[in-house]
């Protein structure tokens, strides 16, 4: 009985930093999304889900709105555009039952926090199979408090939110050798984007070098590359041009020669040049430094110096510092994710070797190291206030200073919800970023104020029949942040147009808040109060 009270200790640990993960998560990913700060990919995924009840399975106007054909040949976005040529997303379908059920943006969040909290209970049994106890449990503590993990489970939803839970399972279905599941998972993962077969690939490669399993690693190797070489190269493009002519170029346009390129020739790009290959995965040297100590800092710098986590993390790693642009190197989105499993795994295997070669004091000081490593990372994560999700606490900008406080921000939310119950459930809509999500369960929408034109189900280029914008927040985060004073600024021309025009009236104006209607006259008092609003804009 003693040793099974023993074995069972780590147990209790667990399931109450699982518990505390999911609470915290859950509560501030709600909050944030009926604030109104969760924002357009938020709304991006509801579309697709919505469309997906309505049997017009991965069609999104929203997601139209970044094709190629919309950015860079001018085009109008389509209501029946399938996302499948940008990111080919299949697992998703998995969870299109329980969004049946409760069609709102509010479920995908419970989703992705619910996904995420289950996998640390699953890398703890993974973690028990090697280790005892009480290090099983830190392993899984150290989840909870990455960086890596909280950030990304405080975004908008995504489809990574999957990856560590299926990851973990299939390494615990390796040591098991459930070879039914561990099969299962694998293509689980591949179909949760068309890179995450890269994750897999790191643990077929693991399985190889360590010699463990070497057929079947070799098995993994090629499904995993000859599936996103399959996928990228012949089957997305038949739903359209996007990932030749937009995000490889966008992410890997540097080892390109023209003005589109495809996976194959951006690897051939990169293995041509060696000398550009090593200066990309190096620079810029202090941010990819810091990145790889704000993942490896949970689980106290081990991934540093096991073999096994460089084995299985080091191809996503490869993905994301071949890669260009701010994003790639950003610990708090969902391409953090794809790093994970491969050095909580690889941590487990070197913590093996230590408890039965290494001295208990040694252990034991490296243990307390390892607490302290813990507690800076939750500090430095809460302290980033990932997404922005703790801006009621902490200041998005010091200088200038930008901050707003949670009283203030609801009694906005209450303007805002009183201009987006004028708006018909199956009205055709413009919204600015952050009104997206709340509006996206419709299949004409579109992003203001870069698009009012859509083209519809018949082929028809339409005007919106509503247009809503926040102009209150754009202008207090305009002074700190170039993205927002510059959409402002279009804002503004757009809005004084469709005025000026007569196509669209001033319905009602609240709070910083416009929503206008096309062809209808302005309401007197709303146009006034918008009036009032444009000139102190203008002062």
């Amino acid at each position: 009985m003693l040793l099974g009270w023993q074995k069972n200790l780590g147990w209790p640990v667990v399931v109450s930093g699982a518990i505390a993960f999911f609470s915290c998560a859950l509560i501030l990913t709600l909050h944030r999304y009926y604030s109104f700060y969760a924002d357009f990919d938020q709304g991006i995924f509801n579309q697709v889900f919505w469309n997906g009840l309505g049997d017009r399975p991965f069609e999104s106007s929203l997601s139209s709105s970044l094709s190629a054909r919309v950015v860079h040949d001018g085009e109008v976005p389509q209501v029946f555009y399938h996302r499948l040529g940008q990111h080919f997303t299949p697992a998703l379908l998995l969870w299109l039952p329980l969004y049946a059920l409760f069609p709102s943006p509010a479920t995908l969040t419970v989703l992705q926090v619910t996904l995420i909290t289950a996998a640390g209970l699953v890398l703890y049994a993974l973690a028990r199979h090697h280790l005892q106890p009480s290090t099983a449990s830190k392993i899984a503590i150290s989840y909870y408090a990455a960086n890596a993990v909280i950030g990304p489970t405080l975004a908008n939803f995504h489809d990574n939110c999957q990856l560590p839970l299926f990851a973990f399972g299939l390494l615990l279905a390796m040591e098991k050798r459930w070879w039914w599941l561990f099969w299962i998972l694998a293509l689980l993962i591949l179909g949760i984007r068309e890179d995450s077969g890269v994750v897999l690939f790191g643990v077929g490669f693991y399985l190889v070098a360590s010699r463990r399993y070497p057929q079947i690693g070799l098995a993994i190797c090629t499904l995993s590359f000859g599936y996103m070489l399959l996928l990228t190269n012949l089957i997305m493009p038949l739903f359209s041009e996007d990932i030749s002519r937009r995000f490889m170029m966008e992410r890997f346009g540097q080892y390109a020669t023209g003005n589109e390129a495809s996976t194959l020739e951006i690897i051939w790009g990169i293995l041509s040049n060696p000398v550009r290959l090593i200066v990309e995965l190096f620079s810029p040297f202090f941010r990819t430094l810091k990145y790889l100590l704000g993942q490896w800092l949970p689980l106290g710098l081990v991934p540093a110096v096991s073999g096994s986590a460089w084995a299985i993390a080091s191809f996503p790693l490869l993905k994301l510092f071949l890669g260009q642009g701010d994003s790639v190197l950003s610990i708090n989105i969902r391409y953090a994710l794809t790093v994970v499993p491969g050095l909580f795994y690889g941590t487990i295997l070197w913590w093996k070797k230590q408890e039965k070669s290494s001295h208990k004091i040694w252990r034991r000081n490296v243990k307390r190291f390892w607490a302290v490593c813990i507690a800076f990372s939750l500090f430095f994560t809460v302290t980033s206030s990932p997404n922005r999700t703790l801006y009621f606490l902490i200041p998005d900008s010091i200088q200038p200073p930008v901050s707003i406080s949670l009283a203030r921000q609801w009694q906005h939310v209450q303007s805002l919800r009183l201009l987006l119950g004028k708006i018909p459930s199956d009205a055709s809509v413009s919204a600015t970023t952050y009104i997206v999500p709340h509006l996206s369960g419709r299949q004409e929408i579109v992003r203001f104020p870069r698009h009012l034109l859509l083209e519809n189900d018949e082929g028809k280029i339409i005007s919106v029949e509503y247009a809503i914008a926040d102009l209150w927040r754009l202008k207090n985060y305009q002074v700190a942040f170039k993205r927002d004073r510059q959409t402002l600024q279009t804002s503004l021309i757009v809005i004084d147009n469709m005025l000026e025009s007569q196509t669209y009236g001033v319905i009602d104006f609240q709070d910083g808040v416009i929503l206008l209607q096309k062809a209808v006259e302005s309401d007197r008092n709303a146009l006034a109060d918008w009036i009032a609003f444009r000139q102190e804009l203008s002062q």
